[in-house]
């Protein structure tokens, strides 16, 4: 019995069906964490939800950024749903699509066990939320999209702005807590996420530090696996496990075993992408500035 997050998928079917038979992955026995972005880009998003669906008594998800996107735009009138890429075109109108996207829906944005010692968000964490309080917040989220309202509050979280702060109401509050979970990468020691930063360790301006390494964050009493950072690479530091290693950019999809004190990570190759694929990433490095990649958002 094993237990294993996977990264960031992007519609990448075929390198999920090669890692799954690397881990020997036995729905009987086995559990997997997603830890969100399913879709887009990767040219196989409905094959890909379609799979991760039929594998939900098995797996846990949590949203990414890109399949809140996806939920949004299941809520647009079908000429706008038009206007968005083949790829989630496909799942949008596809004949289980109401299935799917109702099952997405339903996802949390955190998950976390205690018996294992993990959680699992997309992004990241605001430097001073504790276990706790990331729980608490991430309810307020997941109750709104399982509840009558969900519309509204796809509609409108969409923004850079307002910064986090306890003080936030209503949408602005909503919003808020969305882009820390799945948009997260650099942040002010105060907690201002800076969105256009996208590369790696070392690119950034001065005075943004990974939302991992803020000065004065809070410690946290669970490990914590995550996604969304392509450009981060394979990253294991500061009680985080960062394992979106940039399979939909020719990279490596990542698995990493949760149930076992040894550092047991598997990859496969990535999607192929013959025109300028990214260099290799090392097996696992320490916050050091490496070549800018294509960058996920």
């Amino acid at each position: 019995m094993a237990t294993w997050a996977i990264g960031d998928l992007q519609g990448c079917l075929d390198p999920l069906q090669r890692l799954l038979e690397r881990i020997r992955f036995d729905p009987a026995q086995d559990k997997l964490w997603f830890c969100g972005d399913l879709v887009n880009r990767g040219g196989q998003s409905l094959e890909t939800l379609r799979l991760v669906h039929s594998l939900r008594e098995h797996s846990i998800v949590v949203l990414g950024n890109h399949d809140l996107s996806l939920l949004a735009i299941g809520e647009r009138r079908p000429e706008e749903q038009r206007k968005v890429n083949p790829d989630l075109q496909r799942v949008l109108l596809a004949d289980d699509a109401r299935t799917l996207l109702d099952w997405l829906r339903m996802q949390p944005l955190l998950h976390a066990d205690r018996t294992l010692g993990w959680m699992m968000v997309h992004a990241g964490l605001a430097p001073k939320w504790t276990t706790a309080l990331a729980e608490k917040h991430a309810g307020e989220i997941e109750r709104k999209l399982r509840g009558e309202g969900y519309g509204k509050l796809l509609k409108n979280m969409y923004g850079d702005k307002p910064a986090w702060s306890p003080r936030l109401t209503g949408i602005e509050r909503e919003r808020a807590i969305i882009n820390v979970f799945t948009r997260l990468r650099y942040c002010s020691p105060r907690g201002r996420i800076a969105f256009e930063e996208k590369g790696a360790p070392g690119t950034q301006q001065a005075g943004l530090y990974p939302w991992y390494e803020v000065p004065g964050r809070v410690e946290r009493d669970l490990k914590i696996v995550c996604g969304h950072w392509s450009t981060l690479g394979l990253f294991i530091g500061h009680g985080v496990h960062a394992i979106d290693t940039g399979a939909v950019w020719g990279g490596k999809l990542t698995a990493l075993q949760l149930d076992t004190d040894e550092l047991r990570i598997v990859q496969v190759a990535g999607r192929d992408v013959p025109a300028n694929p990214p260099q290799p990433r090392p097996p696992y490095h320490r916050p050091v500035r490496q070549q800018r990649a294509p960058t996920d958002s």
